[in-house]
């Protein structure tokens, strides 16, 4: 089992349900849990949540992040990332896959000392 950082920037105009998910994100997550992932944690309002950026990205100044924690094999993202690509580009601005090193991974309490 490998530990995976993705993060994802919702655009401030895209309107979202209170409480629900961007429809390509809702995806993303779907196509990891269905292959065999697990969504870890999900880090989304209190540290992040709306923020400007340091430049313009497609005419946008700022967005929501959303940032969540995958145990899942290697492979298994692929979908996901796929699906994120394809996505509105006024719905989804940004997105980035991180493997997180076991030691990093370890220090977020995410996997057992050895």
């Amino acid at each position: 089992m490998r530990f995976y950082e993705l993060m994802v920037i919702v655009d401030a105009d895209f309107e979202i349900p209170e409480g629900q998910d961007a429809p390509s994100l809702a995806k993303a997550i779907e196509s990891i849990e269905s292959e065999g992932g697990n969504i870890v944690s999900k880090l989304d309002s209190e540290p992040w949540g709306l923020r400007r950026f340091a430049y313009e990205i497609n005419h946008k100044r700022e967005g929501f992040y959303v940032v969540l924690e995958i145990a899942t094999e290697a492979n298994s993202l692929d979908t996901a990332d796929h699906t994120l690509r394809l996505a509105d580009r006024s719905e989804i601005v940004r997105h980035k896959i991180m493997r997180l090193p076991d030691d990093e991974a370890t220090r977020r309490g995410l996997l057992a000392d050895k």
